[in-house]
């Protein structure tokens, strides 16, 4: 699962680093939007779920209790690491895991009602193939749901906090940096859906806030959780983290609030159907 603070799961993950990213991130970023998604969610028209990109379960717990008990759902992710905090915090739960590359999914054709996907069509590289998976492997009628962030300006939290640690690099962020936000165009989307065979789409943005229990422990989730800029300052001076903490929670309590800290966060919620006569 990512984030606006630009957290690129890979396959090297630790379960260590997926337990701080869920403390953290989790309730910041990804709990206000996992609630928005089942909303979205006819429970009667699935016998058959899987997500994409599920990360350390935050969606995932609330797929599986809004869906019914007889439904089969399937989880999966790139990432061991983050798929075994998911396993830990939901084993419970009937939910079958799979390591799973968005790209090639390992279904039959017209054998899933609904697919699933917060925040991560971002960060693979073949958009076009992905998307035209979720549509292989949908039963005609079924729903292709998933979320990708605004534009970085419109998740204020980050913003303050990439503004700040930008300010540490010398040289331009690569574009890989920017990942995170790099589907926030509403036509952008309807054209990717459109091109993998859907022709029945719902595209909107939708305002939610980032809560936290405080400016300190906000800051310290978005400096420690994993982002790519401060793994790169920390490569070049560790005692700069330190500064970059105080400065972050100073400017987020300043603007947001010291306890608890609100933050605005936007994101692009997308639904198609796959509309077929064969």
């Amino acid at each position: 699962m990512n984030d606006t603070s630009t957290v690129v799961p890979s396959v090297d993950i630790s379960e260590d680093t997926a337990a701080n990213y869920d403390q953290f991130l989790g309730p910041l970023f990804f709990e206000p939007y996992a609630i928005e998604v089942v909303k979205r969610m006819d429970p009667t028209s699935v016998s058959t779920v899987l997500e994409i990109a599920a990360g350390t379960g935050r969606v995932t717990r609330h797929i599986r209790e809004r869906i019914p008990a007889s439904a089969k759902l399937v989880a999966s992710d790139i990432s061991e690491g983050m798929l075994g905090e998911a396993k830990k915090k939901l084993s419970h739960l009937n939910i079958e895991w799979q390591n799973i590359d968005a790209q090639q999914l390992p279904f039959n054709d017209n054998s899933i009602d609904l697919v699933v996907c917060c925040f991560g069509y971002m960060f693979v590289p073949d958009k076009p193939k992905a998307f035209a998976e979720a549509y292989r492997v949908l039963r005609p009628g079924g729903m292709f749901l998933f979320t990708t962030w605004d534009k970085l300006e419109q998740n204020a939290a980050s913003y303050t906090s990439r503004s700040i640690a930008k300010a540490y690099l010398e040289e331009p962020l690569p574009e890989s940096y920017n990942l995170a936000t790099s589907m926030s165009d509403e036509t952008v989307i309807g054209q990717l859906l459109q091109d993998a065979g859907f022709s029945k789409m719902i595209i909107e943005k939708v305002k939610q806030f980032s809560v936290s229990p405080s400016a300190k422990e906000a800051a310290f989730g978005l400096v420690e959780g994993g982002a790519l800029i401060y793994k790169e300052i920390k490569k070049r001076n560790p005692a700069w983290i330190a500064e970059i903490k105080i400065k972050v929670e100073k400017e987020l309590a300043e603007k947001f609030g010291d306890a608890p800290m609100i933050a605005p966060i936007s994101a692009v919620i997308s639904q198609a159907w796959k509309v077929t006569n064969k």
